[in-house]
């Protein structure tokens, strides 16, 4: 597993903060506002919602530096539960101008053969420019190709393929025929959408889809069987950090130097994992002498709340450490 995250998250703010500078700011952020609806899967569509470069490199300066961290945050996921696998080659389906392609980078050394298709090829455009500014010998050798993302769409074999923010994009006919192809071309499979009600229940669906199709799932869930969320009192959602540049946060209008993107994904594959016993499935709540962790745990068991208390010292210390989203409980240090 590739300890550079840190360092490839900052090559990319930075490589973004070169290649968008001089972005009129009031073109960016009515750029920003069609594409917040779009992301938020309000409006699904057979057209791709990058038109042209102002909404590319709005969409770069808004989206790219949080869906590589929830990207990132969801192939750790798969890593865990496959410490000793790495993807020798990888598809990512819409991946517009490539965050995914960046977070694959950063969570494995070695060669991999990349292919990132999208419909939109001004998005893959500043891909390719974002890429050749890197300093990843793998992003630079990518393959950018434009596809219709759709029900008529044609994978290449690969060991893992990534689908982050599009599903909602799709109509249901075309959303089901993007997910069954994934699963039929990649020994891996990962899909992120947004952490809301309405990405959740999509996931909820994709997941579904990836085990009558033959795949196990990695993460996060500790089981195959039916989720056992009730639909519409909750979902399954979790969060990761992401560290804002100055021109993200001229872009997006905010003032704090960071900002927490909520995402819902599944990761399945074809060859044997490890999965979590259990996953945290809310942010822990620490008290004075106390941790309280909710947990997804194995098929049969649903949703339970643990009381770590002080007492059960080491297991302590490790639930005052853990957070939302991590296995539980900590894998035994050597």
């Amino acid at each position: 597993m590739n300890v550079s995250a840190p360092t490839s998250a900052d090559t990319l703010r930075r490589t973004l903060g070169g290649l968008l500078d001089g972005l009129p700011p009031k073109q960016a952020t009515a750029a920003v506002e069609r594409l917040i609806a779009s992301y938020r899967g309000q409006t699904p569509t057979d057209a791709p919602v990058l038109r042209d470069r102002s909404d590319v490199a709005a969409y770069a300066a808004y989206r790219m530096p949080a869906t590589f961290e929830a990207v990132r945050s969801a192939l750790d996921g798969l890593a865990e539960a496959a410490p000793d696998w790495a993807p020798g080659s990888h598809v990512d389906v819409g991946g517009g101008t490539g965050a995914a392609t960046w977070a694959v980078d950063a969570t494995w050394d070695g060669p991999r053969e990349t292919t990132v298709l999208d419909w939109a090829e001004p998005a893959l455009a500043l891909g390719r420019e974002l890429a050749a500014a890197s300093t990843s010998e793998v992003l630079r050798a990518a393959v950018w190709r434009r596809a219709v993302i759709g029900s008529g769409l044609t994978l290449p074999e690969a060991d893992l393929v990534t689908v982050s923010y599009v599903l909602g994009e799709l109509t249901s006919p075309a959303r089901t025929a993007v997910v069954a192809e994934a699963a039929r071309a990649g020994q891996a499979v990962v899909l992120i959408e947004p952490g809301t009600p309405e990405g959740y229940l999509r996931i909820r669906e994709a997941r579904d889809q990836l085990i009558e199709a033959g795949l196990r799932i990695a993460a996060p869930c500790p089981h195959d069987g039916t989720c056992p969320i009730e639909v519409g009192q909750d979902w399954c959602h979790f969060s990761a950090r992401v560290s804002r540049s100055s021109l993200h946060r001229q872009v997006k209008g905010g003032s704090l130097p960071y900002e927490d993107e909520k995402f819902s994904y599944v990761a399945a594959t074809r060859f044997p994992t490890e999965p979590a016993a259990s996953r945290i499935t809310r942010k822990p709540q620490i008290r004075k002498g106390l941790v309280l962790l909710e947990l997804c745990g194995p098929e049969g068991s649903g949703l339970t709340r643990v009381n770590v208390t002080k007492r059960q010292g080491d297991l302590y210390k490790a639930a005052r450490d853990t957070d939302w989203g991590q296995a539980w409980p900590p894998a035994p240090q050597p």
